[in-house]
């Protein structure tokens, strides 16, 4: 859609999708690897992969956040 088609509400729109996105990639990456961690941690025996995967997860899922909506779009 081109700037002169857009309607005031598609920037509402955005806006919603990108607050729902940031804590959706959070909750999901620390779900995945804090889940990995636990595996690991259930498999060793060894409880420090659990924290380790939940740290993980939370990392990447903030520069993927910001990936996506951190950086300006030229």
């Amino acid at each position: 859609m081109n700037e002169q088609n857009r309607r005031p509400e598609d920037g509402q729109r955005e806006f919603a999708d990108a607050a729902w996105s940031a804590p959706s990639y959070l909750l999901s990456g620390m779900l995945i690897w804090g889940g990995l961690g636990w595996l690991l941690t259930k498999w060793t025996g060894w409880i420090g992969f659990t924290p380790i995967g939940l740290v993980i997860g939370i990392v990447l899922a903030i520069y993927l956040i910001y990936v996506k909506y951190g950086r300006d779009s030229v």
